[in-house]
């Protein structure tokens, strides 16, 4: 039996081989259902310090196991505990004063509660060190949100730099966005702990325990997010745009969304992980960028986005003249910057404004402010070139160049010089030919012709070479 089907794999592997099929994943982007939540506190000798009717160690301990205790419920929810500054004194300033005390695993909420009972605050404050220690605490799993919670009265003491160690592990996707509660502190510490990740300010004990469950509330609460694209008049009727939630830490794209609007015209909305901040990309033409978006947790939110659009129709008939075919590139009117390239008699979705556009042709054909307008079409009439043949008796040098009506020449095609037979599709205009055959001994044999060419004539030039 085993070996009827290793050749029934073999034989399906082959099919597939030959037709060279190709399976992609789909993914659908829902949150993960698991999640690891490894708390880090500090043990530190400061931590010892006099915090309203108690010290801070008995405060954080105190209110840790109550919240503890509170998430027993959760059969998705894995605990871990790491701390540091409790192993050494702070005379001996051991900077790699930090350990797991209870590794992930399921139901070990009374470990997690037993450990923190017998802390005693002793040393100095590893941060940094503790921070990448705890990149190894996550066990190499995927599907899984894993969130750190650091509970600290005070910085790094040790010259680490948790900043950019938090920054590397997010990138590595050890864990996401840190959350920073720091206790008995004050609003100035916000900004040296901004870059570590969210920072919570519990100035008394009421709020230690108010950030804390904010902390918990953003990590496991159901946060959902509604895009309305805005027309022109304001009104949510933009819709089939792909919507990017870029975490604004790594810059990697958390999300993707195409757009959708119900039969009532009301944007869906999709769940989104609320422990992260973002930007948010609509990939129009061109795009736009809202930074640093915050989600409110455990709720619904709407992000109201100015997205008018209308279309660009670029006609040509005859640009099957064009062997390699015709491309226009579309810039903003007064800008530098390519937004698109366009295929001739094609049409595009762009914001509402004015476009500059660099038709590829030959010459090439500029048009400055090409206007797009609400759920409108702009079509733009290029005209159909000619075909023009040259046919020279020998090789030589030439080249084309377009006549102004100012009378001035300007340089667009240079022939061949190992060819004698040219055919190429080119603009309606006047032009000129200059060419000296590779044997004519001086620059006075240079042979000059003027020729006009009409929207789908075709002109033969001959060239003699004498």
């Amino acid at each position: 039996m085993k070996s009827k089907l290793l050749y029934c794999l073999f034989i399906l592997g082959l099919f597939y081989g030959f037709t060279g099929t190709a399976f992609a994943q789909t993914n659908y982007q829902e949150l993960p259902e698991k999640t690891r939540i490894l708390f880090l506190l500090d043990a530190s000798g400061s931590m010892l310090g006099k915090w309203e009717n108690d010290i801070r160690i008995n405060v954080a301990k105190s209110i840790l196991s109550d919240l503890v205790d509170s998430l027993k419920i959760n059969n998705n929810l894995e605990l871990g505990l790491r701390v540091y500054g409790h192993q050494f004194h702070r005379r001996f300033q051991n900077c790699k004063d930090t350990r797991l005390e209870v590794p992930f695993r399921a139901n070990n909420h009374e470990l997690v509660k037993s450990k923190l009972n017998g802390l005693q605050p002793k040393g100095t404050t590893p941060l940094a060190y503790s921070l990448e220690q705890a990149a190894n605490d996550f066990p190499d799993t995927e599907d899984v949100r894993n969130i750190v919670i650091i509970i600290t009265d005070g910085l790094e003491s040790c010259e680490g730099d948790p900043c950019s160690i938090s920054l590397s592990l997010q990138k590595k996707r050890i864990f996401l966005k840190p959350f920073i509660i720091g206790i008995g502190m004050n609003k100035s510490f916000e900004e040296k702990f901004d870059c570590l990740g969210q920072f919570f300010d519990a100035s008394n004990i009421h709020q230690f325990r108010e950030v804390l469950n904010t902390a918990l509330n953003q990590t496991l609460s159901k946060t959902t997010v509604s895009v309305e694209l805005l027309d022109i008049q304001g009104q949510p009727k933009e819709s089939n745009v792909n919507v990017t939630f870029i975490n604004n830490v790594t810059n990697e794209a958390e999300y993707n969304f195409v757009h959708f609007r119900d039969r009532l015209g009301r944007p869906d909305s999709v769940e989104v992980d609320a422990v992260l901040s973002y930007d948010l990309q609509v990939n129009t033409i061109p795009p736009i960028t809202r930074k640093n978006i915050h989600l409110v947790p455990g709720k619904h939110n709407v992000l109201s986005i100015k997205a008018p659009q209308g279309t660009l129709q670029l006609h040509q008939p005859g640009h099957t003249e064009y062997k390699g075919g015709v491309q226009a590139i579309i810039r903003k009117n007064g800008k530098a910057q390519t937004i698109n390239v366009q295929d001739i008699s094609t049409k595009e979705t762009y914001l509402v404004g004015k476009y500059d556009l660099e038709i590829l042709t030959l010459p090439r054909i500029f048009y400055k402010g090409i206007e797009v307008t609400q759920s409108s079409n702009k079509t733009l009439r290029i005209p159909d070139p000619g075909v023009l043949n040259i046919r020279a008796n020998v090789t030589g040098f030439g080249s084309v160049y377009v006549v102004k009506d100012d009378g001035s020449q300007e340089l667009i095609k240079n022939l061949d010089h190992n060819k004698t037979r040219f055919s190429f599709a080119i603009q309606p205009g006047n032009y000129r030919i200059v060419f000296r055959a590779k044997q004519a001994f001086g620059s006075k044999y240079t042979e000059i012709k003027n020729f006009t060419i009409k929207s789908g004539s075709t002109i033969s030039i001959n060239l003699f070479g004498r």
